[in-house]
């Protein structure tokens, strides 16, 4: 069990019970021809020890979401603005580039999407492990070696096969090594954007498996970006569900999957075959989110909602606190006995 950290950078906010804060986090795509809205005001909290899911289609803003989290948003035509975030008590946009080197890896790491995309296909595998403990705690190549083989040993890979190089890898273990790319300075929040998207059902299976461990034993907090409602339901304490760039419903596990409250998310759900009970015929969402280089007047989802009236198309919804732990934003519900219809 790793607890709190001794900031080794100068600390810019107070610490408090959430590794991670954001506030009012917008982001945008500025190209000489248009403006893509990306991310329009998200608000993101997660304690220590928690897992949150961030869920919804593709183009949603999840992986923009996460990259402004770590502040890797390309600086050439991405803008970022907010309020606030702070990360295991660290304003990242306070932050100085050397700071933040010492953050990322430590405090904070992403397995990113594609395994190929990540590793680099001319160093052996347990070289790019040993270049974290080389870089953020002094190791000597010898001894980051022999912490990379270990690494290696805990996400399934024989030390025989340490020296190896990625090509000489399946998909499945590539992630792994990513996996343990990201594990190897036991950060504080683990971020990961699909990570199993690419892998058969089986491999999908182990690397979740692998990961939920590895969370557990090394009292890590997780962000687990995917569309996936089943890997949500798996590995996550809460889920925010997102669209077109806006968080609009968020709440515990239980609070999304029993008390669904976002015709959206009731979407999501009704899209999904059914293994037990009655057998009814999928209900996709019809059409397609909205054209990010414009922002509605109204609510972004009211072209796609069965549930939408004329003052869903002008009036723009605001968050509203159904409990403690859920909240939810859409229009409908200034009416009092407006209730959605999961699964009809």
């Amino acid at each position: 069990m790793f607890g709190k950290k001794k900031n080794s950078v100068e600390l810019k906010a107070d610490k408090s019970d959430l590794i991670l804060d954001v506030k009012d986090l917008r982001v945008r795509y500025v190209t000489e021809d248009e403006t893509v809205y990306a991310v329009n005001g998200v608000d993101l909290s997660l304690g220590y020890g928690k897992t949150i899911g961030l869920v919804g289609e593709t183009g949603a803003g999840k992986t923009t979401t996460a990259l402004s989290i770590l502040r890797l948003v390309p600086s050439i035509n991405g803008k970022v603005d907010c309020e606030k975030v702070i990360v295991d008590g660290y304003d990242m946009y306070a932050a100085a580039p050397h700071e933040l080197e010492k953050i990322r890896g430590t405090n904070v790491s992403m397995i990113f999407q594609d395994p190929m995309t990540v590793l680099n296909p001319v160093m052996r595998v347990s070289d790019q492990i040993a270049e974290s403990y080389r870089t953020h705690h002094g190791l000597s190549r010898k001894e980051a070696h022999e912490k990379a083989v270990e690494m290696l040993g805990k996400v399934g890979i024989p030390a025989s096969r340490a020296d190896e190089y990625p090509h000489q890898f399946s998909g499945g273990m590539k992630q792994r090594v990513v996996i343990a790319i990201a594990l190897a300075c036991h950060p504080h929040l683990l971020i990961a954007d699909e990570p199993t998207t690419a892998l058969d059902v089986t491999i999908q299976a182990q690397v979740l498996d692998l990961m939920k461990t590895l969370v557990r034993e090394e009292n890590t907090s997780l962000i687990m970006i995917t569309h996936d409602l089943g890997i949500i339901a798996e590995i996550c304490d809460y889920v925010a569900v997102m669209y077109a760039g806006n968080i609009i419903e968020r709440g515990t596990l239980d609070d999304i999957f029993r008390r669904t409250m976002h015709p959206y998310t009731e979407g999501l759900f009704n899209s999904l075959p059914r293994l037990y009970g009655e057998r009814v015929p999928l209900q996709p969402i019809p059409g397609l989110m909205p054209d990010p280089t414009v922002i509605p007047e109204g609510c972004k989802f009211a072209p796609r909602c069965r549930y939408a009236t004329e003052r869903c198309r002008k009036v723009r919804p605001v968050e509203r606190k159904v409990s403690d732990t859920h909240t939810v934003t859409c229009c409908r519900y200034d009416e009092p006995d407006f209730r959605i219809e999961r699964g009809k």
